[in-house]
């Protein structure tokens, strides 16, 4: 992963000359990855998962997992991992964990630790010590294990422990904020499954990142867990722990959002193989955002393909509630449009691995583009980006989506390129195949595979 006391170089992406026309697949779904190796890893018997990322946040999944007990095999090759899980008990402690600067593994791992009898000891690095805790401590608390805090209540470092394993009796009844992080309420329902009685979840609305939760339960579902959701905001797993079985990873969404942008930012057209408009993720939907901007979006059973309008792209106003790991992305696309964008319903995002408002409108002000704060989004003013360069927070999508701004301004530049290791490593080399040949294309097209 990127090390914050040492980063790497910057690095300056030459602008294209041309529009990019190209087929690209994304890496697999972090999110699915990562939810796929704990179910696997909680399930009883082997597992094979194919399409997996490997990338610091699944790392760092895939390092908890081993630590609480199960078996891991991974094809580096091939993306493959082979899991042979706990039957919904982990290992008895003493354990250490690390999730590294991956919230999706920390919080989705703490609840999993009320399972085992411990004690367990998870940490991570500087920033995701930063990033607040307090709410699935909490109801790691009320599962009946014992939480201690090291340093700051709320956060990394924790030590998680209980004497003997959960037992029958009233079913945990959980109730949790619906406008804070969907990894919290995520991280609960991924246990349910493995406690005695199942678990019920209630969420306080308002409910952001909704698209999440349904992949979350999507994934159980694949692994055989039962979640019946008889109200909006209310979920009761059933105890029915979790059932080996082979399950292919569909491509990044959220990555693919870079490469559609790419088009759109250039004036040409990209294919992105392995998604379909009814991917079980949610920032496929990024693609609708841009078709409102004036591209043209074909979406086929195994594909979506973005091309550039015809004319100027037009600024939007969107709530981006659902989809916000994409807010970023569209910050750069705003950037080339006719007319304001105001995005919307992500005030939440503040406490991401950077405040990711503040990032993003203070970077494009450093370019030189009219930007500005507001309470649950921000506004970006179109204009043209001047030499500068980009401060990345250690955070990976600032680096990934602000990358789209050198495709057509000089002398942008991207201070610690190296962050995006945590969920794509082969980022900019992936781009950079996408350059436009000097002189007219032969068939019109680029492919990566």
């Amino acid at each position: 992963m990127s090390d914050a006391a040492h980063p790497e170089r910057p690095r300056r992406i030459e602008p294209f000359e041309g529009p990019v026309h190209a087929v690209v697949r994304p890496p697999g779904s972090k999110s699915i990855t990562n939810r796929a190796l704990l179910a696997a890893a909680l399930a009883d018997g082997e597992s094979r998962l194919d399409g997996i990322l490997l990338a610091d946040d699944t790392e760092a999944m895939a390092g908890c997992v081993a630590a609480l007990g199960a078996d891991l095999d991974v094809d580096r090759v091939a993306r493959r991992a082979i899991v042979r899980g706990l039957g919904g008990r982990p290992r008895p402690g003493p354990a250490d964990l690390d999730a590294g600067l991956s919230g999706t593994t920390s919080r989705f791992v703490l609840p999993v630790l009320a399972l085992g009898v411990g004690p367990y000891r998870l940490d991570g690095g500087p920033p995701l010590r930063r990033r607040p805790m307090g709410p699935v401590l909490d109801a790691v608390r009320a599962l009946g294990a014992e939480v201690a805090e090291e340093d700051v209540p709320g956060h990394l470092p924790v030590t998680v422990r209980r004497s003997t394993p959960p037992s029958a009796g009233p079913v945990p009844h959980l109730r949790i904020g619906g406008d804070v992080s969907s990894q919290f309420t995520s991280g609960l329902l991924l246990a349910g499954p493995c406690l005695p009685g199942g678990l019920v979840v209630e969420l306080v609305p308002p409910v952001v990142s909704q698209p999440y939760l349904d992949m979350t339960v999507s994934v159980m579902g694949d692994f055989g867990a039962v979640v019946h959701r008889p109200e909006e905001h209310r979920y009761e797993v059933g105890a029915s722990g979790y059932q080996a079985g082979d399950h292919a990873i569909e491509p990044d969404a959220s990555a693919a959002s870079y490469f559609f942008a790419a088009a759109v930012v250039t004036g040409g057209t990209v294919r992105v193989e392995g998604l379909s408009a009814t991917s079980r993720q949610g920032d496929v939907r990024f693609v609708d955002v841009l078709e409102r901007m004036g591209a043209h979006v074909v979406r086929e059973p195994d594909a979506v393909t973005v091309r550039a309008p015809s004319g100027p792209l037009r600024g939007v106003e969107a709530d981006f509630s659902g989809i916000s790991d994409t807010a970023q992305t569209l910050a750069c696309v705003a950037v080339f449009a006719e007319g304001p964008t105001r995005v919307t319903g992500i005030g939440f995002i503040r406490a991401k691995e950077t405040d990711r408002i503040a990032a993003v409108v203070t970077e494009l002000r450093r370019c030189g583009i009219e930007a500005h704060e507001e309470p649950d989004g921000f506004v970006v003013v179109p204009g043209v980006p001047r030499p500068a360069e980009v401060q990345t927070y250690d955070d990976h999508r600032m680096a990934m989506s602000f990358a789209l701004l050198a495709l057509r301004a000089p002398g942008v530049t991207i201070a610690d390129p190296g962050c995006v290791a945590k969920t794509f490593p082969d980022y900019f080399d992936v781009l950079e195949s996408l350059r436009p040949p000097a002189g007219p294309p032969v068939d019109g097209a680029r492919s990566r595979p």
